[in-house]
């Protein structure tokens, strides 16, 4: 396998979308393009509402990634466990699809010996701890998500701190939405650093309209606008590595 770049999407809301597109149509156009997209649902209260979770779900479903729906105390580890384990998630599909080129298409990491199966794990193990990861955070601002921005803000600032001290590069990339003026808005462009979180949060305005789907669609468009003219892609329901640029 080729080492290059993983890349994923974490939203991070409470609730359903309520404008635009349909958030999971953009999920799954995001996993064809290569990008796993990760939800995590955070609570406040005993409940979310179903129609909130089977979107949570459905988002996730669709863009090849992980889901959860959490208290928000609980949001920092759940943040840095998602994130790793969609990784791991997407370097077994990779390691499917190379067995199944080579051995035909009925085999995959399952069907090997358990000294075998031991070997590949290590080898998916070595690439989560060394391959580039690019992840573009999406934060719902929507007006229910006022008293949890603080959490996340703390979240996001360990995730950082727990990547970090892997061995591969990272880099983030923060979008709010509703934008001031259109459905997402930039926050940090790509950095290997979350410090500047401590500085936008403050300035963050709760309210409006939830454009999950637009959201999304502009954060495909935006690891468009990064990605390197020296790249492969799969077949649509597979995972995707971007080799790293010259």
């Amino acid at each position: 396998m080729r080492k290059g770049t993983l890349r994923q999407i974490l939203l991070i809301t409470d609730g359903c979308s309520n404008h635009g597109e349909d958030p999971a149509a953009m999920a799954a156009l995001a996993r064809e393009q290569g990008i796993t997209v990760n939800v995590i649902g955070v609570l406040d209260q005993d409940t979310i509402d179903e129609n909130g979770q089977r979107e949570i779900e459905a988002i996730a479903a669709a863009g090849g990634g992980m889901s959860q729906v959490v208290y928000a105390k609980q949001l920092s580890q759940t943040v840095q466990m998602v994130t790793r384990q969609a990784m791991t998630q997407t370097l077994q599909g990779l390691v499917n699809r190379e067995l199944k080129q080579i051995f035909g298409s009925d085999v995959s990491l399952e069907d090997l010996p358990p000294d075998k199966r031991g070997q590949v794990m290590e080898v998916v193990d070595e690439l989560g701890e060394t391959a580039a990861l690019d992840v573009l955070i999406l934060i719902d601002t929507s007006g229910s998500m006022k008293t949890k921005l603080p959490t996340v803000k703390e979240a996001l600032i360990d995730l950082s701190l727990s990547l970090n001290a892997r061995m591969g590069e990272n880099r983030f990339s923060v979008f709010i939405f509703p934008g001031k003026r259109e459905h997402a808005e930039k926050m940090i462009d790509w950095t290997p650093k979350m410090e500047e979180l401590s500085t936008i949060f403050p300035k963050l305005a709760s309210g409006g309209l939830t454009p999950t789907g637009p959201a999304l669609r502009e954060a495909i468009a935006h690891f468009g606008r990064k990605r390197s003219l020296r790249s492969w892609i799969g077949d649509g329901d597979e995972p995707y590595i971007e080799e790293s640029s010259l």
